[in-house]
């Protein structure tokens, strides 16, 4: 029964919040792609296990930590190299450095190793504690990584008023958003489930999966 709901095709999403974030993610990866000399090292995403993408996180005197945040996981498939269905993410507290004057930061993880990609796909994860991370090397190559950076199960940047730069993440707790996957899909999935067993995209994540696909098929000439 489980296998026959999970093979279901995703809802046709409407203009809403997940559908908007999900555009965003895709706008903030379109442009760090872009710009590899002061990127993310192509080299290190064709290594990663999992992709995170949180547009647009924010400072919140509400929330313990004082950050929360919205975003998406994606995870390669071990036997086609393919890239999975989006699943929701929340993000709350951690130490993310944002420049002075700024509300917001858009945040991204590549997750380096299957260990990472196994703690982050629970339903609750806490990043620096079972999984190591450490602050991404930004530029063309991953050929100034650090010691620190080559063993680190996540490696995190930020972006923020223009100016994108590895930072430190620790101390960050991830949990699966069990209503924006319901928005996407017409059911609450779990995220694991839709990362890890072939879920079908919605619509509002074509040009997030045509990006993921592009670039990777791009770094394997």
């Amino acid at each position: 029964m489980a296998v026959a709901t999970l093979a279901l095709a995703p809802v046709r999403a409407e203009d809403n919040e997940a559908t908007r974030r999900l555009h965003e993610a895709s706008a903030v990866f379109s442009e760090i792609m872009a710009t590899p000399d002061k990127g993310i090292p192509t080299d290190l995403f064709e290594k990663a296990h999992c992709i995170v993408i949180v547009p647009e996180l924010k400072t919140a005197a509400f929330i313990v930590g004082g950050k929360y945040g919205k975003g998406y996981v994606s995870c390669r498939n071990t036997a086609t190299g393919g890239w999975s269905a989006p699943g929701a993410l929340r993000i709350e507290g951690g130490s993310v450095g944002f420049q002075i004057g700024a509300s917001s930061t858009d945040l991204i993880m590549l997750v380096m190793s299957q260990r990472g990609a196994e703690k982050l796909l629970e339903s609750q994860f806490t990043i620096g504690g079972e999984a190591s991370a450490a602050a991404g090397p930004v530029g063309r190559t991953a050929t100034a990584q650090t010691d620190a950076q080559l063993g680190a199960d996540i490696l995190s940047w930020s972006r923020s008023q223009g100016l994108f730069a590895g930072i430190a993440l620790e101390g960050a707790t991830l949990r699966q958003d069990l209503d924006d996957n319901a928005t996407l899909y017409g059911k609450k999935l779990e995220t694991r489930d839709i990362v890890t067993s072939g879920v079908l995209a919605p619509v509002a994540a074509d040009s997030l999966m045509a990006l993921l696909r592009g670039y990777s098929a791009a770094e394997r000439k």
